[in-house]
C-alpha cells in the first residue's frame, strides 16, 4: 500500500490557493481567481464556526453574568411573596374559623333570647322546674347512689403538705436521735 504524501506545514494543502499540483487552476485566469476566492471564504467561515463552537464570547460571559445576576436579585423577593402568599391563605383560614364561630354564637345567642328554650336548658342541665310542677329524676336501671357518701375535703395547699412533710421528717430524725442514745 503506497503512501500518501502530507503537505508541509509551510505549503498550504493542495487544492487550495497558491498550492502547486495539478488540481489548482492557472494563477492568472478568473476561474483561478474565483476558485481562490470561494475557498478562502469557505476556510475562513469554517474557521469561525470552529473558533466559536470551542471558546465562550465574551458576549456569551456578559449574557451569563447578567442573568446570574438576575435570577439572584429576583430570589429573595420571590421568596418573600411566597411567604406573604402562605400567611394570607393562612389568615383566610382564621377568618373563616372564625365567622363560623361567629355565626354559631349568634344562632345560640337567638335561642337563648327565647324564653321556651332557657326553660328548657334549666329543665335539661340544672334539673329545675317550675313551684306548681313535680318534677322526677329518671335513673336508668341502675341502684342509686347511696345519700351518705362523705363530703371530700378540700385538697390542702402545696405549701402545707410541704410543710408537714418538714415535720414528719423532723419527727423521724428525732426519734433515730433518741433511738441511738
Amino acid at each position: 500500500m503506497p503512501k500518501q504524501a502530507q503537505p508541509s506545514p509551510a505549503q498550504p494543502p493542495p487544492g487550495k490557493p497558491g498550492a502547486p499540483g495539478p488540481s489548482a487552476p492557472a494563477a492568472g485566469t478568473v476561474a483561478g481567481t474565483v476558485a481562490g476566492t470561494v475557498a478562502s471564504a469557505a476556510q475562513a467561515a469554517a474557521l469561525v464556526a470552529v473558533a466559536r463552537s470551542t471558546k465562550l464570547t465574551g458576549r456569551a460571559a456578559l449574557l451569563a453574568v447578567v442573568i446570574c445576576s438576575i435570577a439572584l436579585s429576583l430570589a429573595y423577593p420571590v421568596r418573600e411573596y411566597i411567604a406573604q402568599r402562605q400567611q394570607i391563605d393562612q389568615l383566610l383560614a382564621q377568618q373563616q374559623s372564625l365567622a363560623d364561630q361567629v355565626q354559631a354564637l349568634s344562632e345560640q345567642n337567638v335561642k337563648l333570647a327565647q324564653t321556651w328554650y332557657v326553660e328548657q336548658e334549666a329543665r335539661d342541665e340544672l334539673h329545675m322546674c317550675f313551684p306548681q310542677e313535680t318534677c322526677y329524676t329518671v335513673v336508668s336501671g341502675q341502684a342509686a347512689k347511696s345519700a351518705a357518701v362523705k363530703p371530700q375535703a378540700a385538697a390542702d395547699p402545696w405549701y402545707a403538705k410541704l410543710w408537714e412533710s418538714v415535720q414528719k421528717a423532723d419527727a423521724a430524725d428525732a426519734a433515730d436521735a433518741a433511738d441511738a442514745k
